[in-house]
């Protein structure tokens, strides 16, 4: 199952069901039904037959006449994890990390899966890092590992995009990784059940048709339900809240030279079972 949100002709945002190269509206088809993705995911369990029912029947449009948004526009918490490839690590020439290393993205910095993505007229030292997202579907806390993956209602492509300078000038990344637009994801949610294996997956970004990263999930060095493990001993994860699960090796701040995004550039991730986001670059408005 595939679940996004979209406008059609600059219209209300609505929650839908994609289905090959078509979409389905939910509201339409089920008026009941929550109208937003939150709501959704919170009412999921018990639509699912419904939802099911939906999907074999005439989509109401096609995916090419529909503007894609952030599947969840605003999420409860943006949190992921530093230096989880190891990969990432042997390229930055750093040790594996022994603990989980979190940090926050702002929620302002949620941006479309094919929205433009800001150069910050303060920075021109702009990275992508391509990153599978975890959508949690459930509230968990204290989790065991079958509770955390029951946690989880899907997956996302999505691309930590890094103001470097501002990351590195403070042992604290936040500020670095919050910028406005700076946390494009989607297309859409696909839910768990169509991924046999996340720690089995292809996950590439490209610049300009350039492959930068091409690696695997497997190369994490925490697995997915771990996460879930461990930050469910702190606080809370609620209904989606987005887990940014770490990037593999070839961002641009390690290449030799760094390799930093400029106006213009197209910033592709894709990953095995999940589609593509694309996302272009373009100066700050001011």
């Amino acid at each position: 199952m595939k679940l996004a949100t979209y406008t059609v002709n600059g219209g209300k945002a609505r929650i839908g069901l994609v289905v090959g190269d078509g979409l389905h509206d939910i509201a339409r088809h089920l008026p009941q039904a929550p109208v937003t993705m939150l709501g959704l995911l919170e009412a999921l369990p018990g639509l699912r037959a419904d939802l099911d029912k939906i999907a074999a029947a005439q989509p109401d449009h096609a995916l090419t006449d529909v503007h894609l948004l952030a599947p969840i526009p605003r999420p409860g918490k943006i949190l992921a994890l530093g230096l989880n490839y190891r990969d990432h690590a042997l390229e930055a020439n750093m040790a594996l990390p022994e603990v989980q290393t979190w940090f926050a993205k702002m929620t302002t910095s949620a941006n479309g899966p094919h929205s433009n993505v800001d150069l910050p007229s303060v920075s021109t030292r702009l990275d992508y890092e391509a990153e599978l997202a975890i959508v949690i579907g459930k509230k968990v806390r204290h989790a065991t590992r079958e509770q955390a993956k029951a946690a989880i209602a899907g997956y996302c492509c999505a691309n930590d995009v890094s103001v470097r300078d501002w990351q590195l000038r403070t042992s604290q990344f936040v500020v670095g990784k919050s910028f406005d637009t700076h946390c494009p994801f989607g297309p859409w949610i696909t839910s768990a059940d169509e991924i046999a294996d996340p720690q089995a997956l292809a996950i590439r970004a490209t610049v300009n048709g350039e492959v930068r990263q091409d690696s695997n999930t497997r190369e994490m060095v925490f697995d997915v339900y771990a996460m879930i493990e461990h930050l469910s001993q702190a606080m809370t994860l609620e209904p989606g809240d987005l887990l940014l699960t770490g990037t593999p090796a070839g961002v641009g701040a390690v290449s030799k030279p760094p390799r930093y995004l400029k106006a213009g550039d197209v910033v592709r991730i894709e990953i095995e079972g999940l589609g593509a986001i694309e996302n272009r670059v373009e100066p700050e408005p001011r």
